[in-house]
């Protein structure tokens, strides 16, 4: 079962990228094909600064491996590096209704955030469709506010098999209730976008410093508190196992300790999960060379696939 996902290089990994991706992405390698990639053509809808987008590229994929990808598990590369996605966009978009487009949540959410509204935005979800179609992929793993884009490739790989014959694999989505949501410093789905994220490799001041500009409730110290409505635990947990979650509900029902000291808490179970991580990074912040033989090997990988579908696509479509 071959499944694939990426991310884009908007900067510095968080919290909320770990959780709701790049953790599915460790399991799934284990187990199953696993295709992931660099998404840098996504990431020219929100950053204009083309030296910032090589570079985040390069400490995207510093950051993966660092992290856990494994290129001897998996096939790992940058998006831009298969040329073949932009042929298989446009062709895309010549099945996709316009309507399906108009009703995508995610182009409308970021439209009344203040995003400026253009076709890259607007076409998101085409060329996800031919990232996912492309490598005729089984299962996307997704956080809850991608579903209806994997829903959109769907319809579009459903459209078209009907009208030239089956080409594409119908994908299906993969999510996690759990985890699929990570919020944020004030609650909200965490997200540079919207300025409340924790990142994964600050240093331990920079780590303590967001920890403790959680938004929590005025409850006194003395007093019992809620951990269910608390942004606090809701990261917490995502280290915990079932025995610890209750130990810290505990914690938060005695009434002994402030918010304070569970963003210290949480400050330190950050600092830990992380530390084999950090060092690893280290060694490929020193060896990025080795890093970009990584990814022009990954690529190779990938082309031979996405070269057998487009060959497909360019038959039926008549273009040669």
């Amino acid at each position: 079962m071959r499944t694939l996902t990426g991310l884009q290089p908007s900067g510095a990994l968080h919290l909320g990228n770990y959780f709701g991706s790049i953790k599915q992405m460790l399991d799934a390698q284990e187990k199953e094909d696993l295709f992931i990639f660099i998404a840098n053509y996504h990431a020219l809808t929100s950053l204009k600064d083309g030296e910032l987008l090589r570079q985040n590229t390069l400490d995207a994929a510093i950051n993966f491996l660092s992290l856990g990808i494994d290129p001897n598990k998996s096939t790992f590369w940058v998006q831009s590096d298969v040329k073949e996605v932009l042929e298989l966009y446009w062709v895309l978009s010549n099945v996709t209704p316009m309507g399906l487009l108009e009703r995508a949540h995610s182009y409308k959410d970021k439209v009344s955030k203040g995003i400026p509204a253009n076709h890259s935005l607007f076409s998101y979800p085409v060329l996800m469709a031919a990232d996912i179609l492309m490598y005729q992929t089984n299962v996307v793993p997704v956080g809850k506010d991608q579903v209806q884009h994997v829903e959109i490739t769907r319809d579009l790989a459903i459209k078209f098999n009907n009208e030239y014959g089956e080409i594409f694999t119908i994908p299906e989505f993969r999510t996690s209730d759990e985890i699929s949501t990570v919020p944020g410093l004030d609650g909200a789905k965490m997200s540079k976008s919207y300025n409340n994220t924790i990142g994964i490799f600050l240093n331990e001041k920079e780590l303590k410093k967001a920890c403790s500009s959680i938004v929590t409730d005025s409850t006194p110290l003395e007093e019992p508190k809620d951990p269910h409505s608390c942004n606090v635990f809701a990261l917490a947990k995502l280290f915990l196992n079932e025995d610890e979650q209750d130990e810290l509900i505990l914690r938060y029902k005695s009434g002994k300790e402030g918010y304070g000291h569970f963003k210290m808490y949480l400050k330190e179970l950050i600092w830990d999960y992380f530390e084999p991580h950090r060092k690893k990074r280290e060694y490929y912040l020193k060896n990025s060379n080795e890093v970009k033989d990584i990814l022009n090997e990954g690529a190779k990988k990938a082309r031979v696939v996405a070269r057998e579908s487009i060959e497909k696509v360019r038959e039926v479509v008549g273009i040669f």
